[in-house]
């Protein structure tokens, strides 16, 4: 099965199935002499792991990490980093009913007309533990971003459950709660919204936000090598994720040309902008500006209310997929999609010292 590597000159490949033994990435491209120990990374995945709350799924994973190569006496050598995190809570037989039959809304049906088999054990490469490996690379990306951007910082929240949507937005609240929400009072609503959801053997989709601001100008290149292209992509790439945007997004198909440029006067420091309509990217290419964007995620496919579906023979039945399921998938998404933004910055910065050397044009006052 081909297609597990992304990036240009910051190459992640990550590997491993739901309920094998292990899964993990290797990281190759890394400058060397970087900063970098367990320890750099495992508070990452510690925000990302399953168990940690009623609102996520009750596996029960330590997601402990453990760096194979690539470093030596804490510093990164510019070999390949190998990553590795066990899996130590699997219940395959929670998914023995359903070895021959398809599950509404996941990737079984797909897998099987691709394929000729697929790994019903969670799905396999398919399901959402896949993402505990990009974690643990956006973790090395972090700390060489740290070294190289020291004023970069890459933040993720919660706008959307459902029908339900935040008032305000307050940065301090994001860790305050377990739905990464910047309202408090929100977050106080959907904890018992989504009690409602798991009562009613159901699951509900949810809108994240991202942010990027100390985002130098300059990262991306025009047509095919594009800033936005890429994160665009690798939000998409996320498990249940239905739909990215940046900056206004969709909504700037309802504004007009005077509304949405972004207009740009002249300041002491250089060029400053009165607005972010296109969300911190023009032409694909940085502006200095904070990055934003958004995306949509499905609700959980794995529900307790009966389904109906087909078999591998083509019989209809129904089904009721058991297990340990997110009622709302969308909250461990968070920091996956700050590791795979934090992949995406740094892989840009990498390529844009490689082609311009960091040089950048002069605006003279």
């Amino acid at each position: 099965m081909s297609y597990n590597t992304f990036g240009h000159l910051f190459r992640v490949t990550t590997w491993g199935e739901s309920h094998g033994p292990a899964l993990g990435a290797t990281v190759d491209g890394c400058p060397p002499g970087i900063p970098l120990t367990e320890d750099d990374i495992q508070p990452w995945l510690d925000r990302r792991k399953p168990g940690q709350s009623r609102h996520t799924t009750q596996r029960r994973e330590a997601d402990q990490v453990r760096i194979l190569s690539g470093t030596f006496e804490g510093r990164t050598t510019g070999t390949p980093i190998q990553l590795m995190i066990e899996n130590t809570d699997q219940r395959s037989k929670d998914y023995g009913e359903i070895a021959t039959t398809f599950r509404p809304g996941h990737a079984d049906i797909t897998y099987h007309l691709k394929y000729g088999l697929r790994d019903y054990r969670g799905g396999g490469r398919s399901s959402a533990r896949e993402t505990a490996a990009r974690v643990a690379a956006g973790g090395v990306a972090r700390a060489v971003l740290a070294s190289l951007v020291p004023d970069l910082t890459i933040r993720a929240y919660l706008t959307r459950i459902g029908q339900k949507t935040i008032n305000t937005i307050n940065f301090g609240e994001i860790d305050q709660n377990p739905l990464f929400c910047p309202d408090a009072k929100a977050a106080q609503e959907w904890e018992r919204y989504l009690d409602e959801i798991r009562k009613s053997k159901d699951s509900v989709g949810a809108e994240i936000e991202l942010t990027a601001t100390g985002t130098p100008p300059g990262l991306g290149a025009p047509v095919y090598a594009k800033l936005d292209t890429d994160l665009a992509a690798a939000m998409m790439s996320i498990n249940a994720v239905k739909g990215v945007e940046i900056g206004e997004g969709m909504a700037a198909a309802r504004l007009k040309g005077s509304e949405n440029a972004d207009e740009i006067r002249m300041s002491q420091g250089g060029p400053i902008y009165n607005s972010n309509h296109a969300g911190g990217i023009l032409g694909g290419i940085s502006t200095g500006q904070p990055i934003v964007l958004r995306f949509a995620v499905k609700p959980t496919s794995s529900i307790l209310t009966p389904r109906k579906t087909i078999t591998e023979t083509g019989k209809e039945t129904e089904i009721i997929t058991k297990g340990r399921h997110d009622p709302c998938v969308g909250i461990r998404a968070v920091p996956v999609a700050e590791a795979m933004a934090a992949c995406v910055l740094l892989d840009h910065l990498l390529l844009d010292r490689g082609q311009t050397g960091g040089e950048r044009g002069k605006i003279a006052p």
